[in-house]
C-alpha cells in the first residue's frame, strides 16, 4: 500500500499553502475524477510528552496513519528518543511553544476541509483534570465557531494503548468530559445554548498498544479501516455531506479558506462551496472551448463559411457542440450540482461560441433578408406599385427568407432566440422603408417645387414690368392656375405613400406656402428695385413718342403734359408694388398716391393739408404689416428722390426745344421788317446814293456769315446759352485770324500766277482759281465788288475745308 501513496506538505513554516503541490498530489492520484467520491481525513493529539498540544502525527499519529491508510509519514525512532518530524501544518513547535494563534488556525482549517478528524489521545488521560487533550479540545471548539454556517463533522476519538477497563466504561466518562469541555468554551449569542450534537458526530473508538500488542493493534485497525470504506454511505462515518466540494475544485477550495482564515475572517462555507463550484466550471468550460477552437471540423467550418453559405450550417455545428458539452457535462456533473447549474449550463463565452462563427446564426439569416430586401424593393418599384404597398411586400419577403435561413442555420446549443433579432430586422426594415420614404418625399417635393419656381418666377417679374391696373389679378390668377396645375400632380404621386392625413395636408400646404413665397419673394425684389423700375418707366413714355419712337424736341410738344403723363406711369408702377395683393382686398393705396403725390390742381390743396398727410404713417390701411413692401413714409421719400432724378430729363428736353427754335428763326418777324423798312428808308436812299457802302456792308456780311459757319454758333447755344457764350468767347479770335490768314494767302496767290500751286489746294479750288481771270476779263462791266464776293466765298469754303482737315487731324493725334 505504501507504494501507491502519494504525500505532500499543504502549509510550510511560514504559512504559505502549496497549490503547486496540492495539483501534483491531485494529479498523481487522479483526484479530480471521483466527483463527491471521497472523503477528507485529518488528525489531530497532543504531543508525545504530553504536556503541549500539536497538530501532527507524533505520539503515535504517523503510526496510526500508516497502518490505517497506508501513508509513508516519517514515524518516531524510539531508540533516538521523541522529536517533531514536520513543519508547518504537521509541526507548530518550530514557531514557537506559545504561538496558538497559529494552531487555532490549522485547527480551523482542517475543520473546514475535512469531513473526519481523528482525535488521537491516551488512554489514562480519560477523566483527568489535567490531560493533555483538554487544550486540543478547547481549540477545536473555539475555532469551530469562526465558521459562518458550519457543517456537521464527525470527530472520533481514537484511544490508545487501551487498559483492560472495557471501552463501554471508557466511552461515558470520555463524553462527559467533552461535554464539560464544551460547556466551558466561550460561545456568541447565537449559540450559547446550542448543544454539542448540532455541530459535531462524536466517535469512539479504541486500540491496544503498538509496542506491547502490534499484532492485536493491526488487527483493530483493519477493522477500523473498514469503517472508513464506506464513509461516505448514507448513515456512513463521515455524516454530513452538505458542505462537500467535488473533487476537481479540492485544491482550489482548500486555497480559498486557507487564505480567508489567514485573514481572521469567519468562513461562509456554503457561499465558499458554491463559488469553487462555479470557478471550477468555468475552468472545465473554458478548458473546452479551447479544445473547441482548435477542433478540425469546427476550423473546417470556419473556413467554408468565410467563402459563403454553408447548407446544413445548424447540424453540423450542433454535432461539433454536442460532442464538446457532453465532455462538459460529464467533468463538471457534480460541480454544477452544488452550484445549481444545469446539465448544459456554459458560461456566457460558451453559450455563444456560435458568434467566433463570421457566418452566426443572427448575423446570417438578417444579412441574407437584407439582401433579399434589396431585390424585393428594386422588383417591386419596377412594376409600378407605389411605394408603400412595395414595403409591404419587402417586409413579408425579408421576414419569410429569415425564417427560412434560421430553421438552416440555427443551433440548439446556443438557445438563440430568433424573435428577437426577427423583431429587430422587422423594426430595420421600417426604419430603412421610413429613411428612403424622407428621401423619396424630400426629391418630390423639390421636383414639384422647381417645377412650381419655373412656372411662377419670370412670369411675375414680367408681369411687374408691365405694372398695370390689372397686375395683382394677373398675378393671381397665375397662382392660382399653376398651383393648381402643380398640386394635382403632387397629390397624385403621393397617394402611392399612403400617407396620414395630417401629414398630407401638411405636405400640400407646405407646397402651397412654397408658391405663395416665391410670390411675396419675387415681390420684394421687385420693390427693392422700385427706383429703377420707376426711372426707365419714365424714361420710356417720356423720351418715345405713341409709336415707340425717340422723341425729338421740335418746340411744338407739350412738355408738361408729357412729363405729367411719364409721371403717372411711374406713379402707377409705385402703387403696384407698394404691397402684397394675393388676397385679392380692396386697398386705396393708388388713390392715396395720386392725391398725395401726382401733378395737378390738388398740389396747393396738399401743402395747405400737410399736417394731415395720408402718407405721415409706417403702414398702409387695410393692408398687414407683413404684405407691406414699400411703407407710406418710404414711397413718399422714393418720390421725392425719383422727381430729383428726372428734374433732369425734363430741363434738357426744354433746353433742345428753346435752342430748336432760335435755330429756325433767324429772320426777325414781319412787324419788325416792316419798321426798319419804314424808319431806315433815308439810310437805304443814301446806300443807293453811295455804292461804296453797299459794297462795305457787303463785304462785313460775307465775314460774318463765315464767321457763323466757321464757329458753329448755333451749335455752340444747344448746350445752353452761358456754355455757348463761354466756348464763343474762347473760339472767336483764333477762328477771326484764321480767316483772314487765308484770305491773305489767297490774294497773295492771286497775284503770283506762275507760282506753282500748294499740294494742299483742292481740285475745287485751282478750277476756281484759273477761271477767276477769265471770268472778270470778259465780263468788264462786273464791279469790284463782285469779284470781292467770288473771293470772300472762295476764301470761306477754302478755310472751312482747312479748318476741318486741321480738326479731324487734331482728332487723329488725339486718339
Amino acid at each position: 500500500m505504501g507504494e501507491q501513496c502519494c504525500s505532500t506538505q499543504l502549509i510550510n513554516g511560514e504559512g504559505e499553502f502549496n497549490a503547486l503541490g496540492m495539483e501534483s498530489l491531485m494529479k498523481a492520484v487522479r483526484l479530480a475524477e471521483c466527483g463527491l467520491s471521497y472523503a477528507v481525513v485529518s488528525i489531530m493529539g497532543p504531543q508525545s510528552s504530553g504536556e503541549k498540544m500539536s497538530i501532527s502525527p507524533q505520539a503515535g499519529k504517523s503510526t496510526l496513519l500508516n497502518h490505517l491508510f497506508g501513508t509513508d509519514f516519517s514515524e518516531m525512532d524510539a531508540f533516538s528518543g521523541r522529536s517533531q518530524n514536520y513543519e508547518g501544518y504537521l509541526d507548530s513547535k518550530g514557531r514557537g511553544e506559545d504561538d496558538t494563534a497559529f494552531e487555532k488556525q490549522t485547527a480551523l482549517f482542517a475543520l473546514a476541509v475535512s469531513d473526519i478528524v481523528l482525535i488521537n489521545m491516551w488512554c489514562h488521560d480519560i477523566g483527568r483534570e489535567q490531560a493533555a487533550n483538554k487544550p486540543l479540545l478547547k481549540t477545536v471548539f473555539q475555532v469551530m465557531m469562526h465558521l459562518f454556517s458550519p457543517r456537521k463533522t464527525t470527530l472520533l476519538f481514537v484511544i490508545r494503548d487501551k487498559t483492560k477497563t472495557p471501552l463501554e466504561h471508557l466511552e461515558p466518562v470520555l463524553r462527559e468530559d467533552i461535554q464539560k469541555i464544551w460547556d466551558t468554551v466561550p460561545k456568541p449569542k447565537a449559540h450559547e445554548d446550542t448543544s454539542l450534537s448540532e455541530f459535531f458526530n462524536v466517535e469512539v473508538t479504541a486500540l491496544p498498544s503498538y509496542e506491547e500488542k502490534e499484532e492485536q493493534f493491526k488487527e483493530q485497525v483493519v477493522q477500523l479501516r473498514q469503517r472508513f470504506v464506506h464513509s461516505i454511505a448514507p448513515g456512513g462515518l463521515a455524516g454530513d455531506r452538505r458542505g462537500v466540494v467535488p473533487a476537481s475544485g479540492f485544491s482550489f477550495s482548500a486555497e480559498q479558506i486557507w487564505k480567508v482564515i489567514r485573514e481572521n475572517k469567519d468562513l461562509d462555507l456554503p457561499a465558499h462551496k458554491v463559488m469553487v463550484a462555479t470557478v471550477r466550471c468555468e475552468e472545465i468550460a473554458n478548458e473546452k472551448f479551447n479544445c473547441l477552437t482548435s477542433d478540425e471540423g469546427w476550423l473546417a467550418l470556419e473556413k467554408t463559411v468565410q467563402s459563403g453559405h454553408v447548407s446544413g450550417f445548424g447540424r453540423k455545428l450542433g454535432s461539433i457542440l454536442d460532442a464538446y458539452m457532453s465532455e462538459y457535462d460529464g467533468e463538471a456533473v457534480y460541480l454544477m450540482k452544488v452550484s445549481g447549474l444545469q446539465n448544459g449550463s456554459w458560461n456566457p463565452e460558451y453559450c455563444n461560441l456560435y458568434i467566433c462563427i463570421p457566418c452566426n446564426v443572427g448575423t446570417y439569416a438578417y444579412q441574407s433578408s437584407w439582401t433579399n430586401l434589396k431585390m424585393i424593393w428594386e422588383r417591386s418599384l419596377k412594376t409600378g406599385k407605389g411605394f408603400a404597398a412595395s414595403v409591404r411586400d419587402c417586409i413579408h419577403s425579408s421576414l419569410l427568407v429569415f425564417d427560412q435561413e434560421c430553421a438552416d442555420v440555427a443551433i440548439k446549443q446556443a438557445d438563440w432566440d430568433t424573435f428577437k433579432v426577427r423583431e429587430k430586422l422587422h423594426r430595420d426594415i421600417e426604419a430603412h422603408a421610413a429613411s428612403v420614404c424622407s428621401e423619396k418625399l424630400s426629391e418630390l417635393t423639390t421636383h414639384y417645387e422647381t417645377q412650381l419656381t419655373a412656372a411662377l418666377a419670370e412670369p411675375v417679374v414680367s408681369l411687374f414690368d408691365a405694372a398695370g391696373q390689372d397686375t395683382w389679378p394677373s398675378i393671381r390668377k397665375l397662382y392660382k392656375r399653376e398651383m393648381e396645375n402643380v398640386l394635382s400632380g403632387f397629390s397624385t404621386s403621393l397617394s402611392g405613400f399612403e400617407l396620414q392625413i395630417g401629414k398630407l395636408d401638411t405636405m400640400v400646404a407646405n407646397l402651397k406656402e412654397y408658391g405663395k413665397n416665391l410670390v411675396e419673394k419675387k415681390a420684394r425684389e421687385e420693390a427693392g428695385r422700385a427706383l429703377m423700375h420707376m426711372k426707365d418707366r419714365f424714361s420710356t413714355v417720356f423720351s418715345h413718342d405713341k409709336d415707340s419712337m425717340p422723341r425729338v424736341w421740335t418746340g411744338k410738344e407739350d412738355i408738361r403734359k408729357i412729363t405729367k403723363e411719364a409721371r403717372a406711369v411711374a406713379l402707377k408702377f409705385l402703387s403696384v408694388i407698394a404691397a402684397i395683393r394675393l388676397d385679392d382686398k380692396p386697398d386705396r393705396i393708388e388713390d392715396i398716391l395720386n392725391t398725395t403725390l401726382a401733378d395737378g390742381p390738388r398740389a396747393q390743396e396738399r401743402s395747405i393739408a400737410a399736417s394731415t398727410d395720408p402718407l405721415a404713417a409706417s403702414t398702409w390701411e387695410e393692408i398687414l404689416p407683413k404684405n407691406t413692401l414699400i411703407t407710406p413714409v418710404q414711397c413718399k421719400s422714393l418720390w421725392r428722390l425719383f422727381k430729383t432724378e428726372t428734374d433732369f430729363a425734363i430741363t434738357q428736353a426744354i433746353s433742345a426745344q428753346e435752342a430748336h427754335k432760335r435755330s429756325n428763326s433767324m429772320l426777325p418777324p414781319p412787324w419788325a421788317i416792316v419798321t426798319i423798312a419804314i424808319l431806315g428808308f433815308n439810310e437805304f436812299m443814301m446806300l443807293l446814293r453811295n455804292p461804296l457802302y453797299l459794297l462795305v456792308l457787303f463785304v462785313i456780311f460775307l465775314l460774318s456769315r463765315a464767321l457763323w459757319l466757321q464757329m458753329d454758333i448755333s451749335g455752340e447755344f444747344r448746350n445752353g446759352t452761358l456754355s455757348g457764350l463761354l466756348s464763343l468767347s474762347s473760339k472767336f479770335l483764333p477762328t477771326t485770324m484764321h480767316l483772314l490768314k487765308r484770305l491773305a494767302d489767297a490774294g497773295q496767290r492771286y497775284n503770283q500766277p506762275h507760282q506753282t500751286p500748294p499740294p494742299l489746294n483742292s481740285q475745287s479750288f485751282r478750277s476756281q482759281s484759273q477761271r477767276k481771270p477769265s471770268f472778270l476779263n470778259s465780263q468788264p462791266g462786273i464791279s469790284s465788288s463782285s469779284s470781292t464776293d467770288s473771293s470772300s466765298e472762295i476764301g470761306t469754303e477754302y478755310s472751312t475745308q482747312i479748318h476741318n482737315v486741321e480738326a479731324d487731324t487734331e482728332a487723329s493725334s488725339t486718339s
